[in-house]
């Protein structure tokens, strides 16, 4: 292995890691914007109202009353 292919090799290397790190950061800042929804009121308001709307649904298929 030449000197330039060892110096290549080892480059590539940190570079998964850096796409790695950038995965992480990404990862994250889309965690902390879903909290951020979850705690807002009116979106656990319409959150609840669409799983309800489900559930009828679910209920109204099993039962025959739709």
């Amino acid at each position: 292995m030449t000197a330039v292919m060892a110096k290549r090799k080892r480059d590539e290397r940190g570079m998964t890691t850096a796409e790695y790190a950038v995965g992480t950061v990404a990862t994250v800042s889309i965690v902390g914007a879903l909290i951020g929804f979850v705690n807002n009121e009116a979106f656990r308001k319409i959150l609840e109202g669409i799983i309800r709307a489900i559930v009828d649904v679910i209920i109204a298929l099993i039962t025959g009353a739709g």
